[in-house]
């Protein structure tokens, strides 16, 4: 079977998952697992107190591997869990995941934000609205094809 992906896609897919790759790398090289990772960087990106939910959002992660994943990091003293309301809890680290923070995710968010401070201004303005633009249309279409049912 041919390919139905057109040259632009075929490089935009391989671009996503050699990005995707380098984080994986990243986790191995810092022990941890890809969950982990995704965790620890949602909840510095997102900042104290993270709820579960944006987690799951920010990762783009089932709530079912969030939970296992953050059940074995309240064993191992990284996170603790508190109550918000009812229904929603939020996640916050301990001493120990602070500490392990600092020496794993934040090494990787300082990165990120040195190669971002090198791009011009023109050049993140074009970067992002570009891909504000293809998750625009991707959506419609994809709102467009949920009409169609």
């Amino acid at each position: 079977m041919e390919s139905f992906s057109s040259k632009e896609l075929r490089k935009i897919n391989y671009l996503i998952s050699e990005y995707e790759w380098l984080y994986h790398e990243l986790a191995l090289k810092f022990n941890l697992t890809d969950s982990t990772m995704k965790i620890l960087y949602a909840i510095c990106d997102i900042g104290e107190p993270t709820q579960i939910i944006d987690i799951c959002k920010h990762t783009a992660t089932s709530k079912q591997t969030i939970n296992s994943a953050l059940r074995k990091l309240e064993i191992e003293n990284i996170i603790y869990l508190k109550f918000s309301d009812r229904k929603s809890k939020n996640v916050f680290l301990t001493d120990k995941g602070k500490i392990l923070v600092e020496k794993t995710v934040k090494k990787i968010i300082l990165i990120e934000n040195e190669i971002f401070n090198s791009w011009s201004k023109e050049e993140l303005e074009v970067y992002f609205k570009l891909l504000e633009k293809y998750n625009y249309q991707f959506k419609d279409k994809i709102k467009m094809m949920e009409e169609i049912k």
